[in-house]
Formats: C-alpha cells, sequence, structure tokens
C-alpha cells in the first residue's frame, strides 16, 4: 500500500486528521457495514475523540473532494476515525491484511 495513496485519503475535520469508514473498510477489504458492526460491538473502544460521525455540512463539504461515481448515494452520514481509532481498529480486526493495513495508516499519519 502506498504512503501518498493512504494520505491522500486523511482528511482534517473539526480539527482533527481523521479518516473515513468507508475508505478504512475498502482498504481492510470489507464492507463498511461490517467495519462498523465491529466498531459497535466494541463501542467502549471508540470515545468521541477517537470516532465520530459527520455532520450533514460537514459530509457536504467533503463530497465535492471524491469522486461521485464512486461515493454518492449514502444513505448514512458516514464515521471518521481519529489515528486512535484507526489504531484501536486493528484490535477488533484481526487479519493479516488489517495488520498491515494499520501499519501503513500509522506510517501515513506520522508523515502527515
Amino acid at each position: 500500500m502506498e504512503l501518498v495513496s493512504v494520505q491522500n485519503k486523511i482528511y482534517t475535520i473539526r480539527n482533527q486528521q481523521v479518516m473515513l469508514d468507508f475508505d478504512l473498510a475498502e482498504m481492510y477489504g470489507v464492507e463498511t457495514k461490517r467495519l462498523n458492526e465491529q466498531v459497535k460491538r466494541n463501542i467502549q473502544r471508540f470515545p468521541i475523540d477517537f470516532m465520530f460521525q459527520l455532520t450533514n455540512n460537514e459530509f457536504d463539504s467533503l463530497r465535492s473532494q471524491f469522486a461521485t461515481s464512486k461515493r454518492g448515494g449514502k444513505r448514512y452520514l458516514p464515521y471518521v476515525f481519529t489515528e486512535q481509532g484507526v489504531a484501536m481498529l486493528s484490535g477488533i480486526l484481526n487479519s493479516e491484511t488489517a495488520i498491515n493495513v494499520n501499519i501503513a495508516i500509522m506510517r501515513a499519519f506520522v508523515a502527515i
């Protein structure tokens, strides 16, 4: 996984660097719904400074940065994960892919 491609999926929202749930799910090779289900089953691991849901205004301002064909038709407001939230994901997603993706993401956050 290229550092630059990961860095391009890190956004600044509420003065925090975050990654979107659907970008993370794609990187981990799981459906966004499944990623969020695992988070909800382990919600005590994700306080508000690790993960939060975007508001309509926040999502609308980000949407212009996405390729609409890839991101169109969302029925819910996405969740975003801070660096600490992404690190916590590694505790609930235990595949080899998840481990490798998490290493790449941690390197991207550090590089930024």
